[in-house]
């Protein structure tokens, strides 16, 4: 990875990296910390919100695409709960509206790709999220239609991939390596929000979290239920897997048997948010503070599952 080095923020040191076509930052930020207590990383791969003026015009409804797509600053949590937690932090600063970093590179509607390249990739399993719109580059939205007023080149979309996408993924493939070669175990904490649940009837309480971890398949089942048993206890409506169950990050990065673990949060925005879901509330420090102590207890119990392992091989 080619990293610009930015400032230090108490033991973490900031690195930045890929770019922006049109804006003048990088496309991520990563807080990596040389003497972090718990081997975990929090990554957010949809808040960001550097959008260039390109691409800003070449949407239809640019603030219904920032309010719909966006984690909507969900950073303003993930920051508190690195810090509070001793955690490595991994945020990207490109919007989702140009690259969804949590879908596979193959995930593409080749029909918005104005000289797409022709092949068997078009109706391959690979690109089966595209299909209903929200692929690598999200097409379409429920109760919005379609997103950009014109169709995408080939070089755009080769450009996007190799300046915002190639370098996200690279950085958090080499923190979490790093961490699991310190400890001999990682965690990715990969934290999302989303729009407030619709009830089932009228005295259902929809989730306010949900967990997931691809079914069982991405992180070990007793940090799992660890967390959902904290956040119970802590009085919150928390789901396991449903509606979300991770995406291609985990799917990706969730390697158990090589002591690489990763889960996804899912947080209401309701719970951080305004009433238009547009801007950070007040009650933005509660739930950082929920959160960093759930990570802190997740991180506790990765790194004892690290010296297990250590004492495990050591007796053979």
């Amino acid at each position: 990875m080619n990293h610009g080095k930015a400032t230090l923020s108490g033991d973490a040191e900031q690195l930045t990296g890929g770019a922006i076509p049109g804006q003048p930052g990088p496309s991520y930020r990563l807080w990596r910390r040389s003497k972090a207590d718990v081997p975990v990383l929090i990554a957010s791969p949809h808040c960001g919100r550097c959008y260039s003026d390109d691409v800003l015009a070449a949407l239809r409804d640019p603030d219904q695409a920032r309010l719909r797509l966006e984690d909507r600053h969900i950073d303003a949590v993930a920051h508190p709960v690195a810090a509070a937690s001793g955690s490595s932090l991994l945020l990207a600063e490109a919007p989702r509206a140009m690259i969804d970093l949590n879908r596979s590179v193959e995930d593409v509607d080749w029909g918005m790709v104005r000289g797409a390249r022709p092949g068997p990739r078009r109706h391959s399993l690979a690109n089966r999220r595209s299909r209903n719109g929200l692929g690598l580059v999200p097409r379409r939205i429920p109760g919005m239609g379609e997103l950009w007023r014109r169709p995408l080149t080939m070089p755009e979309l080769d450009e996007w991939i190799e300046s915002i996408y190639r370098p996200y993924h690279a950085a958090l493939g080499a923190e979490l390596e790093r961490l699991r070669d310190r400890w001999g175990v990682a965690l990715l904490v990969d934290l999302h929000s989303m729009p407030p649940l619709k009830k089932s009837h009228l005295q259902d309480r929809p989730a306010e979290f949900v967990i997931g971890d691809r079914f069982g398949a991405s992180c070990d089942p007793g940090l799992v239920d660890l967390a959902i048993r904290y956040l119970g206890n802590h009085g919150r409506r928390v789901a396991h897997n449903r509606p979300y169950s991770g995406g291609y990050v985990l799917d990706r990065y969730g390697q158990t048997a090589r002591g690489i673990h990763a889960i996804q949060i899912e947080v209401c925005r309701t719970a951080y948010l305004d009433t238009r879901l547009d801007l950070p509330s007040a009650r933005v420090a509660a739930i950082a503070k929920l959160l960093a102590g759930l990570v802190r207890m997740l991180g506790a119990e990765t790194r004892t599952m690290g010296r297990r392992g250590q004492i495990a091989q050591a007796a053979e």
